[in-house]
């Protein structure tokens, strides 16, 4: 088995494969669902603890930092693991694996950073910001939730305004044709007696106001 393949198999399911890996092949699968299937191989991990308040992600920018410390690290462990990455990135692309990893191990030993640390360190901040994700997907599905809920609510409440308003507009159109109906039964007791002797009545009555012309 090649070292590659060793990897893979030690870390797969809290570390992100690259694209060109062996193991892509399988990223059509869910994360859990390749959690769930090499938990055998994978080694007895104790869960990182993300204390405090987290710090938020506005945008998709993320404080890594404040990640790496509320799990724990120390803001020299942290810098370790940064000087690692710096002296990585310094050597020429071409260079063989084997012999980036003698430089890079012996750079840090000449600086007095045990390379033992350096991984652990390493591992452990991929492990906080792997808790981190869910802890925002915790937060994003509750969020979700609450409004799912919140909407509902408010397409209840809308039916029954517009139920209301419906309601009433029936009601108006009702009271205005049972009320006409009754003026026309009114109407021709008034018209039995002319339209003069209605029109001096109206005028000359203190209770009565003639009406008006639209």
């Amino acid at each position: 088995m090649s070292d590659k393949k060793g990897f893979g198999s030690t870390v797969l399911g809290w570390f992100v494969t690259r694209e060109g890996d062996d193991q892509h092949k399988e990223s059509a699968e869910s994360a859990d669902a390749l959690i769930a299937k090499y938990a055998d191989q994978a080694p007895a991990i104790p869960p990182v603890q993300l204390q405090g308040e987290l710090p938020k992600a506005e945008g998709g920018k993320v404080d890594f930092a404040g990640v790496y410390t509320a799990a724990g690290l120390s803001q020299e462990e942290q810098g370790h693991v940064e000087k690692a990455r710096n002296l990585l990135s310094t050597l020429p692309a071409e260079t063989p694996r084997e012999v980036k990893r003698q430089i890079v191990e012996a750079s840090l030993k000449a600086f007095g950073f045990p390379v033992d640390k350096i991984i652990e360190t390493g591992a452990q901040s991929i492990q906080a910001l792997e808790v981190y994700i869910q802890s925002g997907q915790r937060d994003t599905q509750g969020l979700l939730t609450d409004a799912q809920k919140r909407l509902a609510e408010l397409e209840t409440e809308m039916a029954n305004v517009k139920k209301l308003m419906e309601d009433q507009v029936a009601a108006q159109q009702a009271l205005t044709k049972t009320c006409n109906d009754e003026k026309l039964r009114i109407q021709e007791v008034l018209e039995f007696f002319g339209q003069e002797a209605v029109a001096k009545v109206v005028r000359e009555s203190p209770k009565l106001h003639e009406p008006k012309s639209q």
